[in-house]
């Protein structure tokens, strides 16, 4: 897939940037139907808005509870496979609890990830070309629509998985607005590239709010040894953010467990994750 082009709006005009498509990522077919978690929106505001941003306006998904404002508002960062029905629907699962929850499309300005049919092919034409600059503007464009639209500014977090892990940790040290963040199994230790120059071992001293990791043992992808090495990196820290900071490690569990269209799922560890996370929300403030 050739990367999106993206022109200056025209004077008076703002651009839409894509739009979010349906379904699930081409990439991950088939769906492990038996084990999907489908969360309903009666109830709800959920769909898709424009956000603007400096080039256009950026899709993302939204849901939050009908006729009620001031609430707590979760950022949910995707996947490398887009914001697909899986996004979408942890952001229903949120909204049911009462949150405004948003999923941006921080990949609208590379391509359609959703459209790709294999990973290799994915990482290389989309994931590869996203700048952390980019997301952390379109990150916060993201809650600055959400305090504009029934969220409270007051009581932000946000929430990622596997891309989207990593980009918490990172986001975490970026906006000081930030109360909370929940971390996925999001890579930890990497090379610095032109777009990337940092990663979640580099910022630990910068981190704004706590983070809550959460990683498999089994990780494939995520070597034990870099958990080990942030443990440690938080622990030895004077950040007091950092200090507040902690890492849950699933023994004997693979990458994506969360993922509950995923051969990956695993129930137990998914649910005990989830159970954390909306602790974590509520000692830090958020809920």
């Amino acid at each position: 897939m050739t990367a999106a082009i993206v022109h200056p709006p025209e004077p008076g005009r703002r651009r839409v940037i894509a739009t979010l498509a349906g379904g699930f990522a081409l990439s991950v077919q088939p769906i492990e139907a038996q084990s999907l978690v489908a969360t309903p929106s009666s109830g709800l505001l959920a769909g898709e808005v424009a956000i603007p941003v400096a080039d256009g306006a950026m899709r993302a998904y939204r849901a939050q509870p009908a006729g009620k404002a001031k609430l707590p508002t979760v950022l949910v960062v995707q996947e490398i496979f887009g914001v697909h029905e899986h996004i979408r629907d942890v952001c229903r699962r949120f909204a049911q609890l009462g949150y405004l929850a948003i999923a941006p499309d921080l990949y609208a300005r590379q391509g359609d990830p959703t459209r790709i049919e294999d990973v290799k092919t994915l990482l290389g034409e989309i994931v590869a070309k996203v700048p952390d600059a980019q997301v952390f503007g379109d990150l916060d464009a993201s809650a600055r629509w959400a305090a504009g639209n029934g969220g409270d500014a007051a009581k932000l977090a946000i929430t990622g998985f596997c891309w989207g892990g990593r980009i918490t940790w990172m986001y975490s040290a970026h906006n000081p607005a930030v109360k909370a963040g929940i971390a996925w199994y999001g890579g930890l230790v990497r090379e610095a590239t032109p777009l990337s120059p940092k990663h979640p071992i580099d910022i630990v001293g910068d981190l704004k709010a706590p983070v809550l990791g959460l990683y498999g043992g089994a990780d494939t992808g995520i070597a034990n040894d870099t958990v080990e090495r942030m443990q440690a990196a938080l622990r030895a820290s004077v950040n007091p953010a950092a200090r507040a900071s902690t890492i849950v490690l699933y023994p004997d569990t693979p990458h994506g467990f969360h993922a509950d269209y995923r051969p990956s799922y695993r129930p137990r560890q998914a649910a005990d994750g989830w159970a954390q996370l909306l602790d974590w929300l509520q000692r830090n403030g958020v809920a």
